[in-house]
């Protein structure tokens, strides 16, 4: 690959939307560096067998002194980062009069902290090079609330609002900064709620206009769209939606499947 190839940083990179995510960013040129809490060796067996060119680091996203050294890992490797994307997160499900201080400090540390200290890493070489892009993987919860998920929607609602601080502090300095928000996704975090019996695969059928779950390939694409500075150079401080028009549509459920 060219020296001058692309960096995207992705953290959460060994399974999932992050997964896909990196893989596809891969197949369009990117160079990618993954931070996981676990090794992302089927990610990068994945990349490297196609011919890209990934490096993983294991470690925790919520601890200042992994991020700091994961920073300088990526540039004694690639000397750059043009794309962030803070995918990592957790949910819990849990009433709210259920829900343990301690529980509620986790998912607000890997869902809102770890996303800042990525982004106040990353964005500082960003801002010396006046260019980059960060990518918030956010959520429906973000936009609206979804009973018993307390931490979970507190967590992805203050993740907007600090893609929108960033957004407002840095774009005029060449660093974007937006949100995505899928809606249910098929990927193992989904497989372990649904095994708590909280809700089944015709619960979210039935609310999504569309009739179906998004794919990890659905928001890779939205993320690699953001990601690129010439499909989407002017688009700053922006959530963008990939949930098949669930926060679009206040129907009641009978008339929702009767149009289908």
């Amino acid at each position: 690959m060219s020296g001058q190839a692309r960096v995207a940083v992705i953290t959460g990179g060994a399974q999932g939307i992050g997964r896909r995510t990196a893989e596809l960013l891969a197949e369009r040129g990117w160079r990618i560096a993954i931070l996981d809490l676990q090794e992302p060796a089927a990610t990068i067996r994945a990349i490297e067998t196609r011919g890209g060119e990934a490096l993983g680091y294991v470690g925790d996203a919520c601890v200042e002194e992994v991020v700091d050294r994961f920073t300088e890992v990526v540039f004694e490797r690639y000397g750059r980062v043009d794309a962030l994307v803070n995918n990592a997160g957790i949910s819990l499900i849990r009433a709210a009069e259920e829900t343990t201080a301690g529980e509620y400090r986790r998912v607000m540390e890997v869902n809102l902290v770890a996303p800042f200290l990525m982004a106040r890493a990353f964005g500082r070489r960003m801002l010396e090079a006046r260019r980059g892009s960060i990518i918030n993987v956010a959520s429906i919860a973000g936009l609206m609330a979804v009973s018993d998920r307390a931490a979970y929607n507190a967590s992805k609602h203050g993740l907007i609002g600090l893609t929108r601080t960033l957004a407002a502090e840095w774009g005029g300095r060449g660093v974007r900064v937006n949100a995505v928000c899928p809606g249910w996704v098929k990927t193992e975090m989904d497989a372990a709620d649904q095994v708590g019996g909280s809700y089944t695969d015709a619960d979210i059928t039935g609310r999504v206009p569309m009739g179906r779950f998004a794919s990890p390939d659905d928001v890779a694409r939205a993320i690699a769209f953001l990601a690129d500075e010439g499909e989407s150079g002017f688009v700053n401080g922006h959530t963008l939606s990939v949930d098949g028009g669930w926060a679009a549509d206040a129907s009641w459920e009978s008339v929702r499947l009767r149009k289908r």
